[in-house]
């Protein structure tokens, strides 16, 4: 197996024109396929961020939300965020939703849920997928 050692990949027709080959015939862009930006952090007490990606700063915005703000911007708001978080309580524990509550090019607010009350979660992951500016 050869070992290929570069520090920039850029396409021959274009700057944005890699695609990778997938397990069949389908190919699919390289730059597309990637994750822009990710976060994994603490919401309860203090927020703390655990790890990221692209990730300027966190603000806590109130129990159970957060803004997420991104160091290199999206390029529009039509990116895909991907966002999950754990269920701390077993009293009471009907089920945990995570959404994502407002997008811009520049943050996106992230919320977490248990029966429609705005809780704090201990782990919180965010994914957003799309084009950078």
């Amino acid at each position: 197996m050869s070992t290929l050692n570069v520090d920039a990949l850029v396409g021959n027709t274009s700057a944005n024109a890699i695609t990778v080959r997938g397990e069949g015939s389908a190919t699919t862009s390289l730059q597309q396929g990637l994750t822009k930006v990710w976060i994994q952090f603490n919401a309860t007490g203090t927020q703390a961020i655990q790890g990221s990606f692209n990730v300027a700063s966190i603000t806590d915005e109130a129990a159970g939300s957060t803004t997420v703000t991104i160091a290199n911007d999206m390029d529009n708001n039509d990116y895909s965020v991907t966002v999950a978080g754990n269920s701390d309580q077993t009293a009471g524990n009907v089920g945990l939703y995570s959404g994502c509550a407002a997008i811009n090019t520049t943050d996106c607010k992230v919320t977490t849920r248990r029966d429609n009350t705005l809780v704090d979660s201990s782990i919180f992951g965010v994914q957003i997928a799309g084009d950078l500016a």
